[in-house]
């Protein structure tokens, strides 16, 4: 098995034929210690300095990158408007305190059935695509 610390790059420069792929669930990235094997079945430990990002390179070897990738999940996607509807959307979303990604039209959030419960209450246009979900990192009572 080998161990990962970081990333050695956010991307490989090396065509598809010289990668191997490692998917990963969304909340593996959000650990630091985990463990997982890549398609060719070599085994990977992770104890994590930082997060690592979809795409990133993890390990080389015999002119191979092991590459991470995210799997896509479903979420709701809420379509904005207007300033004043995104304000309202994002702050009804955040007092759910569910993972929410910002887009320029729109606000993705984590299916949950309180997100659910909200959408049918404000009666929001929605849609449930399958995406590779990147929400906002939480910060705790920043000073």
């Amino acid at each position: 098995m080998h161990m990962i610390q970081h990333a050695l790059a956010p991307a490989s420069v090396l065509p598809d034929a010289m990668r191997v792929t490692l998917v990963a669930e969304r909340r593996q990235f959000l650990k630091r210690r985990w463990r997982a094997i890549a398609a060719d079945s070599t085994e990977f430990g992770f104890d994590l300095e930082t997060r690592l990002t979809d795409g990133c390179v993890i390990f080389h070897q015999n002119g191979i990158d092991y590459v991470v990738h995210q799997l896509p999940e479903k979420v709701y996607e809420v379509l904005i408007h207007s300033p004043a509807q995104a304000a309202l959307v994002a702050w009804k979303v955040g007092n759910l305190h569910l993972p929410a990604e910002i887009l320029a039209d729109s606000i993705r959030v984590l299916q949950d059935e309180a997100m659910a419960q909200l959408l049918e209450r404000e009666s929001w246009a929605f849609t449930e695509p399958e995406v590779l979900f990147t929400p906002m990192k939480a910060v705790a009572h920043a000073s």
